[in-house]
This record gives structure tokens, C-alpha cells and sequence, in this order.
């Protein structure tokens, strides 16, 4: 098995880079992908501890594209060659994710959640913090019972704590992936909220803009809808992968080294990222 998208403590997952990699290796995986959001402050560690652990490993990034209508999620797999131009702009895009998030949390304090802000930096753990981290705090002080309720509730687009995250556009995003020698596939698409007659010729003018690939398998859709996924990517020659999307036990559904239905991902998914 391999897995081309996880997360670790750098953004929003629960495992450090290196409790990440042992813990893929304990689960019979071969070779992993970090793909934290906004960030590639994991990889090193991720790296040597994939060397320790006898896996092979992907550098990756999520990084989020503006989009309306739903969420655009961009995967960066096999960022291997010079960052210099990515990490310039991941660090603009760190200080507006600070300025997103301080918002956030003054819409909870007016409601009445009593929390601060160092709170939220303790839980994360990480240079990164997002949703998912106000979604755990709100679990914690009794807000909801989980973090898919404070996402349903009060988070996700709509929701009165949901404030929209400053964004790359879709060339931009690419480019900068492209500058680092990786490949810039779609993230779960299902997420983008496009209907299915929408789906292919959207991918196609996507696909124009520089995205290489489309995450066909993911736990957020079924089988059916990935084989659907998988068929729309190889109509436009563009590269296929699965992942997980794996965060740590807060997100249970989620398991290392499967995607949609609990389908293991085969390793000739991670090929063209070796």
C-alpha cells in the first residue's frame, strides 16, 4: 500500500512527521506522501524518518486555490527540486491564514465560547492552524460533541464561524508547484461542488491551467464515484492518484493507506511521483 495525501502536526494532522512515518510503516505501508496545508516545514524530518523506517517518500504541500461555489484544494507531489519561490509565498499566506483565524476566534468569543488564542496555538502544536483546530477546541469546551458537528455547525462555507481564506489563483498555485519540480493534482474533487456534467469540462479548462493530475480516489466520495473520477482523468491524459486525507483518530473515516469504501491504494499510484 502507499498513501499520496496525509497530514501531520506542522498543519492539521495529529502525528508528528516522524510518528507519521513509523506509524505508516507499522501499517504496511511502502511509500507516503506529506502533504501538509501551507507548508513544507514537515518534510525534512518526514524524509529522514522514511529513511529510517525503510519507506519511500513524497514531498508534497496542500495548498488551497480561490474558488467559489465550493472548496479547491491543490496537491504539490514530488516537490523536490528548488522551494525557494514556494516557501516565499507560503510565508504571505501564513500571515492571512493568522488574520483568518484571529477573526475566527472573535466570532467565538462573541458568541460567548471562552477561549483564547494561545489555546488554539497549544492544541495545533504547529506553525500551521486552521478549522480543524477550532473544530477540536469547540469539542473540547463542550461546544458539540465532534469535529464533523463544529465543521456542519458553525465552520464550513455558510456557517457563522466560517470566514473566507485568502487565496492563490489556480496559475499561480500550479506555477509555484511546477517552480519546486512537483506535480499539481486536484485534491478530493468532490469538494470543488461542481455537478458531474460540470465536472469534465471544468477539469479540462483546469487542466489548461497547469493542474497534471486528479485525486480519482479519496475517502470523501464512493467507489463509484472515484471510478467515475478516475474515467473523466484518463479522458484528459491527466495523471491519476488516492490518498487518504489522513489527519489522526479526530477524523475517523480516514484511515493510512486507504481512500474511498476502505479500498487499499495500490503502490502504482505513487510511481510517477518515485
Amino acid at each position: 500500500m502507499v498513501d499520496l495525501h496525509t497530514h501531520s502536526t506542522h498543519s492539521d494532522g495529529f502525528l508528528d512527521p516522524a510518528a507519521l512515518l513509523r506509524f505508516a510503516r507499522e501499517a504496511g505501508l511502502a511509500a507516503l506522501a506529506l502533504t501538509d496545508h501551507d507548508t513544507i516545514g514537515g518534510l525534512a524530518e518526514a524524509d529522514a524518518a522514511a529513511a529510517e523506517a525503510g519507506l519511500r517518500f513524497i514531498p508534497g504541500i496542500e495548498i488551497e486555490v480561490a474558488h467559489t461555489g465550493g472548496e479547491f484544494h491543490l496537491l504539490g507531489l514530488g516537490i523536490s527540486g528548488s522551494r525557494e519561490r514556494l516557501e516565499k509565498t507560503l510565508d504571505s499566506l501564513r500571515r492571512a491564514r493568522t488574520r483568518r483565524n484571529l477573526l475566527i476566534l472573535e466570532r467565538m468569543q462573541d458568541d460567548g465560547v471562552d477561549v483564547e488564542y494561545p489555546e488554539v496555538e497549544a492544541l495545533a502544536g504547529g506553525e500551521i492552524i486552521g478549522r480543524p483546530h477550532f473544530a477540536r477546541i469547540m469539542v473540547a469546551k463542550g461546544v458539540v460533541k465532534s469535529v464533523d458537528a463544529a465543521f456542519q455547525r458553525f465552520l464550513k462555507p455558510g456557517m457563522p464561524y466560517h470566514v473566507p481564506k485568502e487565496s492563490l489563483g489556480l496559475r499561480q498555485a500550479t506555477d509555484l508547484i511546477h517552480s519546486a519540480g512537483g506535480k499539481a493534482v486536484i485534491a478530493h474533487p468532490m469538494s470543488l461542488g461542481l455537478s458531474w456534467w460540470e465536472l469534465p469540462q471544468r477539469i479540462k479548462a483546469y487542466r489548461d491551467l497547469g493542474v497534471d493530475g486528479l485525486e480519482a480516489y479519496h475517502p470523501g466520495a464512493d467507489r463509484r464515484e472515484c471510478r467515475r473520477l478516475e474515467k473523466i482523468a484518463r479522458s484528459l491524459g491527466l495523471l491519476v492518484t488516492a490518498g487518504s486525507d489522513f489527519h489522526g483518530p479526530y477524523m475517523p473515516g480516514r484511515r493510512i493507506g486507504h481512500s474511498c469504501d476502505g479500498l487499499p491504494i495500490d503502490d502504482v499510484f505513487a510511481a510517477p511521483f518515485l
